[in-house]
């Protein structure tokens, strides 16, 4: 299963709309406003909060709370390098590889793929594919994706 995040083009802040493969609209992203650090709430298509991407704070590089239903799941960090964005993840038990900047990067458990991300190019706006092995995972994978992109809009 698929799942399109769209950046809003005209947007103040921090906006996106996640679709599925129909086209629908199942989540909303937008960046709180008076909140200390960059966050994020995630939202479902009937405007409930589902979850945040909270920065930590006084943290020498970005780091970022995934938290689902008030409760925090995980821990997105971004590791010293002088190249290439390295992030350690501790979500899940979820590992990720391939190029974060670029937009083209797996999920795995263990060995097991979990979702494959990608950019998609030609659109009005920056719109990521995310190509989810187990239906079952969608939230979680939807979360991850918006916290790494929190990471490298921070570092920009």
């Amino acid at each position: 299963m698929k799942l399109l995040i769209k950046q809003r083009v005209f947007s103040w802040t921090d906006s996106y709309d996640i679709y599925d493969e129909a086209g629908n609209q199942k989540y909303f992203v937008k960046a709180a406003f008076f909140a200390f650090g960059h966050q994020l709430q995630v939202y479902d298509g009937a405007g409930r909060e589902i979850g945040r991407v909270k920065q930590k704070l006084l943290t020498l590089l970005p780091a970022f709370d995934i938290e689902i239903g008030g409760r925090v799941y995980g821990r997105i960090q971004k590791k010293f390098t002088f190249l290439k964005p390295k992030y350690e993840i501790d979500f899940n038990g979820w590992r990720v590889e391939g190029d974060f900047l670029g937009w083209d990067y797996d999920v795995y458990f263990g060995n097991i793929p979990v979702a494959h991300i990608s950019k998609e190019l030609f659109h009005w706006g920056d719109t990521y594919v995310i190509d989810i092995a187990n239906p079952n995972d969608e939230l979680m994978g939807m979360m991850l994706v918006i916290a790494i992109d929190a990471a490298n809009c921070t570092e920009d």
